[in-house]
């Protein structure tokens, strides 16, 4: 297994955790992994190939689920037609994991086109478009490509914080994939500062810069409200 490979599948969060993060409800999350039952009737995973019954969420996984979020909030495609979408993107790219992987978006996103094409998906609901000759990127695919930082082939770090310029990152081989700023947890520092310290003496004591603190205290603020 190559070290991509090893790093896509690893188990990184708990579900709760992993929902917590992406800032969905954990029982939509479990849906996107797992499938339901509603009725009658049995609705596929659509994050996962089929249910596993994990309750652990792989680094892959998390990340697909941070586009899903976006795609889902923007333009509120229905799940049924996001399902048939990534089942193409799997085929067209030979990996469980597609849209984790640098491929689909390769090329001026050729593999997502051809994808958007097969599956149907009203033009609305694409994630890029024609226009006048060439392809616009729509805002699901630009926030993520924003968030996401690859190395090699793979998305390897993740810009948790919904604000832009946030140097706030998830990296599953430092912290155990938790938020941190320059390597460190950005929980420890709100503990700093709910503890009275001020944001110059946190950064003094961790080697950060003010702003890098602020950032951190600011963004576990947020998860916190």
């Amino acid at each position: 297994m190559s070290e991509s490979v090893a790093l896509l599948e690893r188990e990184v969060y708990t579900e709760a955790d992993a929902a917590r993060l992406l800032r969905v409800p954990q029982a939509t999350l479990h849906y996107w992994l797992e499938g339901r039952s509603s009725r009658g009737e049995r609705y596929l995973p659509i994050l996962r190939v089929e249910a596993t019954g994990r309750r652990t969420v792989t680094w892959a996984e998390f990340v697909e689920a941070g586009l899903l979020r976006q795609y889902r909030r923007t333009l509120k495609v229905s799940m049924a037609e996001l399902r048939r979408f990534i089942e193409i993107l799997r085929d067209g790219s030979g990996v469980p994991y597609p849209l984790a992987t640098a491929r689909p978006w390769a090329a001026e996103g050729q593999l997502i086109i051809e994808a958007q094409d097969q599956a149907g998906l009203p033009a609305d609901f694409w994630l890029y478009a024609p226009s006048s000759g060439q392809r616009l990127l729509l805002p699901p695919a630009d926030d993520f490509l924003h968030r996401a930082e690859f190395d090699g082939d793979v998305v390897s770090r993740w810009r948790v914080d919904p604000e832009s310029g946030s140097p706030v990152r998830l990296n599953p081989d430092q912290r155990f994939g938790q938020p941190s700023v320059g390597g460190i947890s950005t929980s420890v520092l709100w503990e700093y500062s709910q503890d009275g310290y001020a944001n110059s003496e946190i950064a003094e004591d961790f080697g950060l810069s003010d702003s890098d603190v602020s950032w951190a205290v600011a963004f576990e603020s947020s998860l916190v409200a």
